[in-house]
């Protein structure tokens, strides 16, 4: 257990490194950070837990020999004047991986990897880990309910950690999940992802080969079946057969708009839906299983897991419109989620609304992976912030490009997020669901005015 250390964040103001500082001052720790901006919710949280520094950006003078080390973000550059610093007075610099790596050596780490579902799948573990009174630690990329912070250190004899596949820091292009060093893991599929740092597909799949190879002779990792690039790579991979476990969706069935998993003659509701919620159902049960938690359990403290934040989170309702938020921007995304709202509720057209807001999705070279992925929606909507696509030095993808991409001829552009809300507020909402799918913030859309004149 780390206490009574002087740390020093750069690029404190990240959704996991302003969480881990949190952790580390409730730890007894003298914590300070930098960074050249802040947003909310890591500025309010910063500010109240007294970690906020007095000014944006990066101030040299922060860093000193009297640090115990440091901890380096993904979002500071190489010729970042703070790491500059650290680096010439020999500071112990870690990366936030490398750091979870530190603090889990003595513990068994169980680890979620996947392009898409591993906030969802590490959610079900978290929550049904907590509803049986378990000790345990744990690394999130959401905020969950129930929970004070996405990161937690203690003595605890496990670590759940959700494992991205991006690179680790601007002295680091390893993929962060290839420091945890897992005990046991599961893939939740492959699709490509992150274009500006992985530029090929089969660069991309090297990745996870590299993960499932550092499996130890007495761990396992447990793939879905149902991806077929998923599975050529597994059998390329170097542990035994008995090591890798595929696994598939929950048998189930849908009653008045509930999703009821089907187990051993057992009918069990749920508050989640769609079949790749279903999947990453069974990953999670598996990965619990590994860790002294039987399907008896499982499925008694799953039924209160009413989701992620942003992972199909609902919004608001009434009798005939549900409006649902959705963190889905890569194509595999997209697709499933849209599929598992049309599939809820057969009775209802689906308008969808999704934001193109990535470096991947707004580059030219990549909307067309895109093809057929949003043709389930009976009006599909596309935003993208202009602003956005000048910040990543990109150029504007036109209406008739995304028509193409997507394989659609009725697809709808906005670049305006005036002109978005207008749109939605002015179609017919009788027997129709809303559906929101963006990594950002649709330039600012009043999603709460939206919701309101709609249900009222």
């Amino acid at each position: 257990m780390i206490k009574n250390q002087k740390i020093h964040f750069i690029a404190i103001g990240g959704s996991v490194m302003h969480n881990l500082a949190i952790c580390l001052k409730l730890l007894d720790n003298q914590v300070t950070g930098s960074d050249d901006m802040f947003f909310n919710p890591s500025k309010s949280n910063l500010e109240r837990h007294g970690l906020l520094p007095d000014s944006e950006g990066w101030q040299p003078d922060r860093v000193h020999s009297g640090l115990d080390f440091v901890i380096l973000g993904m979002h500071a550059k190489n010729d970042n004047p703070e790491l500059l610093k650290a680096r010439e007075l020999g500071l112990k610099i870690y990366s936030f991986p490398e750091f979870i790596h530190e603090v889990s050596k003595e513990k068994i780490r169980v680890v979620v990897a996947g392009s898409h579902g591993k906030t969802s799948i590490t959610s079900m573990i978290l929550h049904v880990l907590n509803k049986a009174d378990k000790s345990f630690d744990y690394l999130v990329g959401a905020q969950l309910d129930g929970f004070e912070t996405m990161v937690k250190i203690s003595d605890a004899p496990v670590m759940v950690i959700e494992g991205d596949e991006y690179t680790t820091s601007p002295l680091d292009l390893t993929p962060k999940f290839l420091h945890y060093k897992h005990h046991f893991a599961c893939i939740t599929g492959i699709a490509w992802d992150h274009f500006n740092v992985f530029p090929t597909l089969d660069i991309y799949e090297e990745q996870f080969l590299k993960f499932i190879n550092q499996t130890p002779e007495d761990g396992k990792v447990f793939y879905a079946e149902v991806d077929q690039a998923l599975c050529k790579i597994v059998e390329r991979a170097e542990p035994t057969k008995e090591q890798l476990i595929p696994y598939n969706v929950l048998e189930s069935k849908i009653e008045d708009n509930q999703t009821i998993v089907l187990w051993k003659g057992e009918e069990i509701p749920l508050q989640v839906f769609g079949d790749h919620n279903l999947q990453n159902l069974n990953a999670a049960r598996l990965l619990l299983n590994q860790i002294g938690i039987s399907d008896t359990e499982f499925f008694q403290h799953i039924q209160s897991f009413t989701g992620a934040s942003k992972r199909l989170e609902l919004i608001g309702q009434n009798e005939k419109t549900t409006i649902y938020k959705d963190f889905a921007h890569a194509p595999s995304k997209l697709k499933a989620t849209s599929e598992a709202v049309t599939k809820q509720f057969k009775n209802r057209k689906l308008t969808s609304v999704l934001e193109l807001h990535t470096f991947s999705s707004l580059n030219k070279q990549f909307i067309h992976q895109y093809k057929d992925c949003y043709n389930l929606p009976e009006q599909a909507v596309i935003f993208i912030n202009p602003e956005a696509v000048k910040a990543k030095k990109l150029e504007m993808i036109s209406e008739q490009e995304l028509i193409s991409a997507f394989g659609r001829t009725d697809l709808r552009l906005f670049t305006s997020a005036r002109e978005l809300e207008d749109f939605i507020l002015s179609q017919e909402w009788n027997n129709r669901n809303l559906l929101l799918m963006s990594s950002g913030n649709f330039g600012g859309l009043d999603i709460e005015k939206i919701k309101d004149t709609i249900l009222q």
